[in-house]
């Protein structure tokens, strides 16, 4: 079942549990159509999300008082329905954004609270509705590592840490002093002053090996800000000092698809006569760049910097060597054919 099936198929037991009668979990189990075990484990994510259900030793029972959260939200159904598709599939057990079990926690009360009619419109609904995220990284044992970070933030004190620095092939050791966290694509980072580097630096939170929260304060500089701070990256990987004129031809086949997303703030679209598109962009760096056009084939073609068409065709030539079609040994087979000799009839 999906996990917009799951949510729908506990709004159905908060139906009942706040239906004003004392149900066993037979009865539950029954009503809700699952077996025993699944319905307590339902009652178990629910008492972890914070829902305050009532057991009644006399009845063997349970129940859920109506006025146990707020007071009814005047949510619509499409506000309701996004609030639960977007915490229940962003936030969720797989192909979600990591550490954001909160988010699920908050909307099944949200959700407790919404009248009887709505709620069960919502739940019909968003069987119909599914957002399919990227693979995301296990990150289940870094978890202590995000939330000590984001303790950092919130009260501005500097965290020693080791860290598994792909850099510098090594574990390191530093002091830092963490200016934000930010989830990009498929997981969290910290932007920090880093004593080691004596300058901000990102770091992974999947490579951290230790991390201590310290009695030391500091201040985030007033004039940073992650637009700043990341300046014109293709993604995250600023390089100073190297910003570049970027033009590639995508050829009809990909052209509208490349050309129906938003890649960068600096982009330029130009269509040609014959259906070619004609990407203009303005980048600090090109190492990033270089694996998006990679990814194309050879429906992409780097038209300037010549630096950048010369790592394309670097990444090209290297690849068709590790798999033997290099031009040098297509020649080196041509020769050898038509050196053999011709056979006399």
């Amino acid at each position: 079942m999906s996990s917009i099936g799951k949510i729908r198929r506990i709004l159905d037991l908060l139906e009942h549990l706040q239906s004003g009668r004392v149900h066993n979990a037979t009865q539950l189990a029954g009503l809700c159509g699952v077996s025993r075990r699944t319905l307590f484990r339902d009652l178990k994510v629910l008492q972890q999300s914070g829902v305050p259900i009532l057991y009644d030793a006399a009845k063997e029972g349970y129940w859920l008082p109506q006025s146990a959260f707020l007071p009814p939200t005047d949510f619509t159904l499409a506000e309701s329905l996004a609030l639960m598709i977007l915490a229940q599939e962003l936030a969720g057990e797989t192909r979600a954004i990591p550490f954001q079990k909160p988010a699920r926690d908050a909307v099944l009360k949200l959700m407790s609270n919404l009248p009887g009619e709505l709620r069960q419109h919502v739940g019909e609904t968003a069987e119909h509705v599914n957002i399919f995220t990227e693979a995301q990284p296990d990150l289940q044992g870094q978890r202590k590592h995000y939330e000590l970070m984001l303790k950092a933030v919130q009260v501005h004190r500097r965290v020693r840490m080791q860290y598994d620095s792909f850099a510098e092939r090594s574990v390191i050791k530093t002091l830092l002093s963490p200016y934000r966290l930010f989830f990009l694509r498929r997981s969290w980072y910290v932007i920090g002053r880093s004593s080691l580097h004596r300058a901000v630096r990102t770091f992974h939170i999947g490579r951290m090996v230790e991390s201590e929260l310290t009695d030391d304060e500091y201040e985030v500089p007033p004039r940073f800000t992650l637009k700043r701070y990341f300046g014109n990256a293709w993604n995250m990987i600023r390089e100073r000092g190297a910003r570049q004129q970027v033009t590639i031809r995508f050829q009809p086949l990909v052209a509208r698809n490349v050309a129906e997303v938003v890649w960068h703030a600096t982009q330029r679209l130009e269509w040609n006569d014959d259906g070619t598109l004609d990407f203009h962009v303005e980048v600090d760096g090109l190492r990033e760049i270089v694996w998006w056009i990679l990814a194309y084939g050879k429906e992409a073609e780097v038209l300037q910097p010549k630096s950048l068409r010369d790592m394309v065709g670097q990444h090209v030539q290297t690849l068709a060597d590790q798999y033997g079609i290099s031009p040098s040994t297509q020649n080196a087979k041509q020769r050898k054919k038509s050196s053999k000799p011709k056979s006399s009839k």
